[in-house]
């Protein structure tokens, strides 16, 4: 509520998607240059402001405005000829996300990616997915700020002290308040895959922005764990993103 975004219905899988601005750079600052006199003090050229010149340092692109849901998940099975790996265990999937709008789980690396490439989509890199969650804050702690106070507002998390409805599992996407750009559960509910590897001997895939299971700590924007590719959790989720056509 309050958050003008600009939104899509992607058709393919029917998530809705939030766009993402552009970042520019000021690579030449603004300056302005004195006013310009003859030798007998008249007016040559009037002051001139010179304005910064800026770059585009990344695309604009579209995200989903919340993580996969096991609703979606689950059309992506019936549509494509795709199997995972390690067939999914439904009882366990439904004991922590028990309805079809609840975040999709148990899902490991190339399953995203293979959701990810059906719906026409990709995951999202590192800097793209924390840019994503900052919601045009800069040097924040939190998705919404510095204030840990109000962290019930916009995150399910572990250690509410009983205090929310969703003590022992996920929350149904959407049911916190959205961070600047309209994006909700960028902070807890759901780890999310990430493209990237972890670090440069390509081991482990990147996991972004905490979970339900897990106190406050892991809901830093800059927080990151690394995961093996095959690994699935009742904690791992994931959302796509799109690139902007121009």
């Amino acid at each position: 509520k309050g958050i003008k975004a600009t939104t899509i219905i992607w058709k393919k899988d029917g998530a809705k998607m939030v766009r993402i601005p552009e970042i520019f750079e000021i690579v030449v600052p603004s300056r302005t240059e004195p006013p310009v006199y003859d030798k007998f003090g008249d007016l040559v050229k009037a002051e001139t402001v010179i304005p910064a010149k800026k770059v585009k340092v990344r695309d604009a692109f579209f995200m989903d405005a919340t993580e996969v849901t096991v609703g979606l998940f689950k059309k992506f099975l019936k549509s494509s000829d795709y199997e995972p790996k390690e067939p999914i265990d439904w009882n366990k999937v439904y004991e922590y996300s028990p309805t079809g709008k609840h975040p999709m789980i148990y899902v490991s690396w190339h399953d995203a990616t293979a959701y990810a490439k059906w719906a026409g989509k990709r995951l999202p890199t590192e800097k793209e997915w924390e840019f994503a969650a900052r919601g045009g804050l800069v040097d924040k702690m939190f998705s919404w700020g510095d204030d840990e106070a109000v962290v019930r507002e916009y995150a399910n998390f572990e250690g509410t002290d009983g205090k929310d409805q969703w003590n022992d599992t996920t929350a149904l996407v959407g049911s916190f308040k959205p961070n600047g750009y309209g994006i909700y559960d960028m902070s807890g509910n759901v780890w999310e895959w990430c493209q990237d590897w972890y670090s440069e001997d390509k081991e482990y895939r990147v996991l972004r922005g905490g979970s339900w299971n897990l106190n406050s700590n892991y809901l830093r924007v800059a927080e990151r764990i690394n995961i093996s590719p095959t690994n699935s959790s009742n904690s791992f989720g994931f959302r796509c993103v799109m690139d902007v056509e121009e």
